[in-house]
């Protein structure tokens, strides 16, 4: 099987078929995708955010379902529920469209609270209890969501344990003259979805989860991450700092990052390229900061430039692979 490196640019190439000018934002994309965590897409309508996602599905191999949230969807919806079956005479167990590779849950702070937490325990656990019937979902699982930052009506802000349970927060934002030329000349009468071939399928990316799980991560690397953590819950701009999921999330999705860039040990360059897409959603500025224009991206750039890094030494992160 060939390395991450290599399925990495495949699928940035596949990608970038449909997808302008956001590499970095594939790459963040596809980092949590190989470290098994969930995506939140949030950004205004017309962005690209749902394109983004089908076009990565479609480049995974994997099995893709999309699901509108709306105010009156309902956790059955999502999870699946028994019906009678009136030619049999008996109840039948039937699916919700959770039970695939990659969950497209499109707007979903449209849904209200009750709804969004039928995916806490597929996002946390890998699994989902209908009716006291528990179910494994497919390997890889994998939620993508959207959601629109703006509007304020008929939305309902998700909660901090869910958004701790996505890996990364992504925000695409508008792309540059150049770049809207170039959309207009390719996807201007259509997304051309049939172009797209698929260079992974669950297997491979199971396969190259196992290869990301046996990247070093040397004790000094362990105590960056720890150390820049830590600073999120001694910062005076700050009434909620990070978790220690913050904590596995930036030691996962830096093996991956390592991986991805053809090495097999984490430095601290990869905890710094991933630390505000992991960490942004995880903190909660003071009333204080957010008076004071400091958002939370401010803050995290701050804690970063702050906190002492540890000397680069190939042998000192090249190490065995930290238990």
């Amino acid at each position: 099987m060939q390395s991450a490196a290599y399925y990495t640019e495949q699928l940035i190439g596949e990608t970038e078929k449909i997808i302008v000018g956001k590499r970095r934002q594939i790459e963040l994309v596809l980092m949590a995708a190989f470290s098994g965590g969930h995506v939140l897409l949030n950004d205004l309508p017309g962005s690209g955010k749902t394109t983004l996602v089908r076009t990565l599905s479609l480049a995974l191999g994997c099995d893709f379902r999309r699901l509108q949230f709306t105010p009156d969807l309902l956790p059955s919806d999502i999870v699946g529920m028994t019906v009678f079956n009136q030619k049999t005479s008996e109840f039948e167990l039937v699916k919700g469209p959770v039970h695939t590779n990659i969950l497209l849950a499109d707007e979903i702070n449209r849904a209200i609270p009750r709804t969004q937490s039928a995916l806490l325990e597929a996002m946390e656990e890998g699994q989902t209890t209908i009716d006291g019937t528990t179910l494994p979902l497919p390997r890889p699982f994998l939620v993508m969501a959207t959601q629109n930052p703006v509007e304020r009506e008929s939305t309902f802000m998700l909660p901090a344990a869910q958004m701790d349970r996505f890996f990364i927060c992504l925000s695409l934002g508008y792309p540059e003259p150049e770049e809207e030329m170039a959309i207009l000349a390719h996807l201007g009468d259509g997304t051309p979805f049939d172009e797209v071939n698929a260079v992974t399928n669950p297997e491979t990316l199971l396969a190259l989860r196992g290869e990301i799980h046996e990247v070093a991560v040397s004790e000094a690397c362990n105590r960056y991450i720890v150390s820049l953590v830590q600073a999120t819950r001694q910062n005076a701009w700050l009434k909620q700092g990070a978790s220690p999921h913050a904590s596995r999330s930036l030691y996962q999705g830096g093996k991956a990052w390592a991986a991805m860039h053809g090495r097999a040990y984490v430095i601290p360059e990869d905890i710094k390229a991933i630390w505000e897409p992991v960490m942004a959603h995880r903190i909660v500025p003071t009333s204080e900061a957010r008076s004071q224009k400091k958002t939370a991206e401010l803050i995290l750039q701050g804690i970063l430039e702050e906190t002492a890094v540890p000397p680069y030494q190939k042998e000192l992160f090249h190490g065995s692979k930290a238990k």
